[in-house]
């Protein structure tokens, strides 16, 4: 139980307190950044071995050139090495550029366009088309939907998923809903692990939704674990053969955080079906991908085996980090009144909840007192969190010194700003 908040006569005292402590951080002129989840320097020097790796030679493991046009696909290597990451056969992979997020889009694109199964499925074709959001999520999630003007309905997430109950009772009930956002293992930015009820649940919208309805299952943090002990997550295509819905589902992944964020290997899961139609399209956007960082990756990570162990060596310098914002908290805030937060064993986030309408005040404070912070609301379809209250924290970055200077500022500016806002009634 919370602990009760102090009568006003302590509260305008504490106020007094931390606007002196909170001044004295903003005398420090710090510039310390933790808005978005990118790996650190020593994160990307993991993978340094990919430059000339092939050692010039370019030859796939068919014998054809691999710095020539061809195999939209991907080579038949790479499907095979990924396909364990996105739970599907390899036949079921396409590899793409460097950037999941480019193939999510485009996936929404062709299906607003030439629809998921056919033209007459096309989304622009129907009179609204809306996603379901579980909230807090991803920003470009929701930006992807903004841009191709579908609308979003948020729905809340509980600490074994989203919230069933609700996702399939909007869908019986409005036709409109053509897809799913879902980031099933260490939820941006909550960590939440989908239990395998909530998997085979999901596995079964494509029963209760029309035809043309796709789920958009970004498992972007699949191979990110904290520590050996963090949760599986139950394959989702897996469920779908169990109940015949595999062409409801498209399931991202990327090597973005496991080699070089901006030169790595995007790929996706998908029936023969629905790769069919995608490749279709994509073939009049390309002739081929880049099959020589195909082949780096493969050389590089070589097997299921390889991806485990790289992955043990980003865990070893990200748990200090997320240790540093957990303790930060754990101290500052031990009787919970001030906030919640989630204890994410994987991922790249921590979810804090501040007291309703505070989040956007200690944003602004922590950026006037040099700590940079994901905007309030980020989290939230449009930017607009009704409550005010979710911020996502993103250590990966900062050295852990600077995380802990950072959350020196940010738990002063959460007392700050939760003050203030009791002492306004």
């Amino acid at each position: 139980m919370a602990a009760q908040r102090p009568s006003r006569d302590a509260l305008i005292a504490l106020e007094q307190q931390l606007s002196a402590e909170y001044s004295e951080w903003q005398s420090r002129k710090l510039n310390l950044d933790m808005t978005r989840g990118k790996p650190n320097a020593q994160q990307l020097a993991l993978s340094d071995a990919l430059d000339g790796i092939l050692g010039g030679h370019f030859k796939a493991a068919d014998g054809s050139d691999l710095r020539n046009y061809g195999g939209l696909e991907g080579l038949p290597e790479a499907r095979a090495l990924f396909a364990p990451m996105l739970q599907v056969n390899p036949d079921e992979v396409l590899i793409g550029g460097n950037s999941s997020l480019t193939l999510m889009y485009t996936s929404a694109l062709f299906a607003w366009l030439h629809g998921p199964c056919g033209k007459d499925s096309a989304w622009r074709l129907e009179k609204e088309v809306k996603f379901l959001c579980p909230v807090p999520g991803y920003d470009r999630h929701f930006a992807i939907c903004e841009d191709l003007g579908i609308g979003m309905i948020p729905v809340a997430m509980n600490d074994d998923g989203p919230d069933m109950d609700a996702i399939e009772r909007l869908l019986k009930t409005d036709s409109s809903i053509k897809g799913i956002w879902c980031v099933p293992r260490f939820s941006n930015p909550s960590g939440v692990v989908y239990s395998d009820a909530v998997v085979d649940r999901i596995a079964q919208l494509g029963k209760i939704a029309a035809k043309n309805f796709r789920i958009f299952w970004d498992n972007a943090y699949s191979v990110h674990a904290l520590h050996d002990q963090a949760p599986a997550l139950a394959s989702l295509m897996d469920a779908c053969r169990r109940h015949g819905t595999e062409d409801s589902v498209y399931i991202f992944g990327s090597t973005s955080k496991i080699t070089f964020a901006g030169a790595g290997l995007a790929f996706m899961g998908a029936s023969k079906a629905n790769l069919a139609v995608l490749c279709k399209h994509l073939g009049k956007t390309t002739i081929g991908p880049d099959k020589v960082n195909q082949a780096r990756h493969v050389a590089f990570l070589k097997d299921t085996h390889g991806i485990a162990a790289h992955m043990l060596k980003h865990a070893a310098l990200l748990a200090p980090r997320f240790d540093a914002v957990l303790q930060a908290l754990d101290s500052a805030f031990a009787d919970r009144s001030m906030g919640h937060w989630t204890v994410p064993q994987g991922g790249y986030f921590v979810s804090f909840d501040t007291v309703p309408g505070c989040a956007s005040a200690v944003v602004k404070l922590a950026a006037e007192a040099g700590v940079k912070l994901t905007p309030a609301g980020a989290t939230w379809p449009y930017g607009k969190d009704p409550e005010d209250r979710n911020i996502r924290l993103a250590p990966s970055f900062p050295s852990v010194d600077d995380i802990r200077t950072a959350m020196a500022v940010f738990t002063c500016c959460v007392k700050l700003a939760t003050v203030r806002r009791w002492l306004q009634g």
